[in-house]
């Protein structure tokens, strides 16, 4: 909100408010990523443009900031593309750096069915998030309907477990990923601490989006740079391949959506 990094909880962006944490006394975007980068030992992050989810003019200083600030950051970008022309152009606007980021489409945003095989057509280069609130996606284009239109990264973002520790979603992320045995299924929402993660690893997941956890100090720094997913890895599939701190801005940074 107004060029600070916000605390996401439950997907209530109306009360979404300037992040302070026991990790980071500071809601400014670019020292609010690199805190949580170097927390994690990581690389890349999410963001998700909230201004931009919410039909206000998008916060285009702020990844031109994360990325000139972290020459080594790899950005994943929600900026709330409701058409594939719409991320082409706020990439665009982000010169050679544009090639450290990656768009990321929300089923929230999509404007229609279409715009899917436009998105993820072949050689894309493009994550779908699979958003939903209480149970009931989030899904004007119908992105749900058809695993067989999904790019090779796929997010599960439970909005309501966002931000509130009542653990993950998995019985909608295993859903997910009976369906789709042919992408990286990435979760979303609700890890509390380190068990969860292994948890998550057992389901199967790729790689999981975390950020209040982190700030609260519930997942130390020791704990995730020892958290070893193969110990968790179930049935032969892939577990856990990294940690994602996710960052969220209402200008930039935070949780999730």
């Amino acid at each position: 909100m107004g060029g600070h990094a916000v605390r996401a909880v439950r997907g209530e962006r109306s009360a979404y408010r300037p992040v302070e944490s026991a990790l980071c006394r500071s809601s400014d975007p670019v020292r609010v990523a690199a805190i949580l980068l170097e927390h994690c030992n990581a690389r890349k992050l999410y963001v998700a443009d909230l201004d931009a989810l919410l039909g206000r003019a998008p916060q285009t200083a702020v990844p031109a900031a994360l990325l000139a600030a972290m020459p080594e950051l790899e950005l994943w970008l929600d900026g709330g593309f409701a058409t594939r022309e719409q991320a082409v152009e706020r990439l665009a606007a982000l010169g050679a750096d544009a090639t450290r980021v990656t768009p990321v489409y929300g089923s929230e945003s999509l404007r229609s069915h279409d715009e899917i095989a436009r998105c993820f057509g072949e050689g894309a280069r493009a994550i779908l998030s699979l958003d939903l609130r209480h149970g009931r996606p989030l899904d004007p284009a119908s992105c749900w309907s058809d695993a067989s239109l999904w790019p090779s990264k796929v997010i599960v973002m439970t909005l309501d477990r966002v931000g509130a520790f009542a653990g993950p979603d998995l019985d909608t992320f295993s859903q997910v990923r009976a369906r789709a045995p042919h992408v990286d299924v990435i979760g979303a929402g609700g890890i509390r601490n380190v068990d969860d993660l292994s948890a998550a690893a057992r389901a199967g997941a790729h790689a999981w989006l975390v950020a209040s956890a982190i700030h609260d100090l519930h997942i130390s720094q020791a704990a995730l740079r020892s958290f070893d997913p193969a110990l968790s890895t179930a049935g032969g599939h892939g577990a856990i391949a990294e940690t994602l701190p996710a960052a969220a801005p209402h200008a930039c940074g935070n949780q999730e959506k």
